[in-house]
C-alpha cells in the first residue's frame, strides 16, 4: 500500500519548468537590440562561417605553437579544472535523485573494549521523493552548469590559439619593424659618408655633416626601442606556450600572406554559435533551476526509508526476536518557522536569475560589436594597404631624385634625410597595416565563433 501510494505521488509531482527558449531570452536581456538581416559593416561574406580557422594561414611554425600552447598555456589548465568541478558538482546533484544507501556495522566482546558486547550490522535505505522538483531541479541545476563550464573552457581554448596567432603575427611585426629601422641606419651611414665625402672635396658644408649624423643618432637610439619590442613579444608569446620567458623564440623575417576573405555568415545565428554566449544561455538555465529549487524547498520534504538489521551479544542474551530484523516507513518534514530563511534563498536564486539575464544580454550584444568592429577594421586595412604599398613606391622614387639632386649640388642633406625620413615612415606604417589585417582576421574569426581546429578536443 505504502509503495503503491509513493508512486502515485512521484509520479504526480510537478513537472520541472523549462528553461526559456533562445529567442524569449534574447527578447527579455536585450529588448532594444535587434540584429539585422545583414551584417552592417562593408565587405561582410553571408557565407557560412569556416571553421578550422588556423590551417587558413599556412604556417606549419604556428600550427606547432598552438598545439604547445594547447598542452601547456597555464590558463587553459585553469579552464579544465573548473571543468572537472564542474562535472563533479553534476555528480553531487544528480546523486540525490537516487536512495542513498547506508551500511552500518560493529564488533565487540570481552577484550575488545566495548562493555555492551554487541555486534551486528544494518543496511539502510532512505529515499526522498521529489515531489516538488527540489532534488529535480538541482540535478539540471549542474548539468546547465557543466555545460557552462564546457562552453566557457571550449572558448578559453579558442581565445588562447588567437592570442598565439596574433601574439605571433606582432612578433614577426617588431622583428622587421627593427631590420626596417636598421636599413635606415645604413642608408643613413651612407648618406653621412656622402657628406662627408663632399665636405673633403670642398663642394659640401660641415652642416650637412652634422645633420647626417645627428639624424643617424636618432636612428640608432629607435633601433635599440625596437629591438626591446621585439624581446617583450618574444617573452610574451613564451609565457603563452608555457615556456620560460627568455626570449629566445625564433620569430620569421617576413609576415604571411592574407587569406583570403572570411565568409561571416548571418548575424542571426550568431548567438547559438559562440561558445561564449551559449555558455551564458546555459547559466541563465542554472539560474531559474536553483531559483526553482529554492521555492519547493519552502514544501514538505516526504522520504521513504528502509532497514534491514541483524544484532547478536556474546555478554547477555538479547530479548527473543527474528534476526534478521527488516522495516519500513515514511517521513514528512515540514518546516514551519525558520526565520524568514526559505524566503530569503528564494530572493537571493531570483535576484541571481536576473543577473544572469543581463549578462547574457551583455555578452550577446559584445558578441555582435566584436563582429562588426572586426569586419570595419578588415575592410579599411584592406583599403590601407594598397593606398601604403602604392606609397613606398612613390616615396622610393622621391628619394632617388633627392640623392640625385644632392650629389649635383642642387639640394641639401636636410631636404635628403626628410625624404628618406618619409620613405621609413611609410614603410613601418605599411608593416604595421599589414600585421593589423592579420590580427584583425584572428579577431574576426574568434568574433564569428568559428573553431580554430576541426577535430580540437576541448
Amino acid at each position: 500500500m505504502q509503495a503503491a501510494l509513493a508512486a502515485t505521488m512521484l509520479l504526480g509531482g510537478c513537472a520541472l519548468k523549462a528553461p526559456p527558449t533562445r529567442e524569449e531570452l534574447a527578447a527579455a536581456a536585450a529588448p532594444n537590440l535587434k540584429p539585422p538581416p545583414q551584417w552592417q559593416a562593408p565587405g561582410a561574406d553571408g557565407g557560412a562561417v569556416t571553421e578550422g580557422w588556423l590551417s587558413a594561414f599556412d604556417d606549419p611554425q604556428l600550427a606547432q605553437l598552438v598545439q604547445e600552447a594547447l598542452a601547456y598555456n597555464f590558463d587553459l589548465q585553469v579552464a579544465a579544472s573548473r571543468v572537472e568541478q564542474a562535472a563533479a558538482a553534476q555528480r553531487v546533484a544528480g546523486g540525490l535523485l537516487y536512495p542513498q544507501v547506508s551500511l552500518l556495522a560493529r564488533g565487540g566482546g570481552k577484550m575488545g573494549g566495548d562493555p555492551s558486547g554487541l555486534q551486528g550490522a544494518g543496511i539502510f535505505v532512505n529515499w526522498e521523493l521529489d515531489v516538488w522538483g527540489r532534488v529535480r531541479a538541482g540535478a539540471a541545476a549542474g548539468d546547465a552548469q557543466y555545460a557552462s563550464a564546457t562552453l566557457d573552457a571550449q572558448y578559453a581554448y579558442q581565445s588562447i590559439v588567437a592570442q598565439v596567432a596574433k601574439g605571433w603575427f606582432l612578433a614577426t611585426e617588431a622583428r622587421m619593424q627593427k631590420e626596417l629601422a636598421e636599413r635606415t641606419v645604413r642608408d643613413s651611414e651612407r648618406l653621412g659618408s656622402l657628406a662627408r665625402d663632399r665636405l673633403r672635396v670642398g663642394v659640401g658644408d660641415e652642416f650637412d655633416s652634422a645633420v647626417a649624423q645627428a639624424n643617424l643618432s636618432t636612428l640608432k637610439d629607435n633601433v635599440q626601442n625596437l629591438d626591446q619590442a621585439l624581446q617583450q613579444s618574444q617573452r610574451s608569446l613564451e609565457i603563452l606556450v608555457g615556456r620560460y620567458p627568455g626570449a629566445r623564440l625564433a620569430v620569421p623575417s617576413d609576415l604571411l600572406r592574407e587569406p583570403p576573405p572570411i565568409p561571416a555568415g548571418l548575424p542571426s545565428s550568431l548567438l547559438e554559435r559562440r561558445p561564449d554566449v551559449v555558455a551564458a544561455e546555459r547559466r541563465v538555465a542554472a539560474a531559474m533551476y536553483r531559483t526553482e529549487q529554492a521555492k519547493a524547498a519552502r514544501l514538505p520534504a516526504i522520504s521513504l526509508s528502509a532497514t534491514v538489521t541483524s544484532v547478536s551479544s556474546e555478554l547477555f542474551v538479547l530479548k527473543e526476536r527474528d534476526n534478521p530484523v527488516w522495516s519500513a516507513g515514511a517521513s514528512l518534514l515540514a518546516p514551519l518557522f525558520l526565520g524568514g530563511q526559505l524566503q530569503g534563498q528564494v530572493e537571493l536564486r531570483t535576484a541571481e536569475q536576473r543577473q544572469a539575464v543581463a549578462e547574457y544580454g551583455r555578452i550577446g550584444a559584445r558578441a555582435f560589436g566584436e563582429v562588426e568592429n572586426a569586419l570595419s577594421a578588415v575592410f579599411a586595412l584592406d583599403a590601407r594597404n594598397q593606398i601604403l604599398r602604392q606609397g613606398v613606391l612613390e616615396n622610393e622614387r622621391a628619394v632617388t631624385l633627392a640623392e640625385k639632386r644632392f650629389q649635383v649640388g642642387s639640394s641639401d642633406m636636410r631636404a635628403l634625410l626628410q625624404q628618406n625620413l618619409a620613405l621609413y615612415a611609410v614603410q613601418s606604417t605599411l608593416i604595421h597595416v599589414r600585421t593589423e589585417r592579420l590580427v584583425q582576421r584572428v579577431n574576426l574569426y574568434l568574433a564569428l565563433g568559428g573553431s580554430f581546429g576541426p577535430s580540437t578536443a576541448y
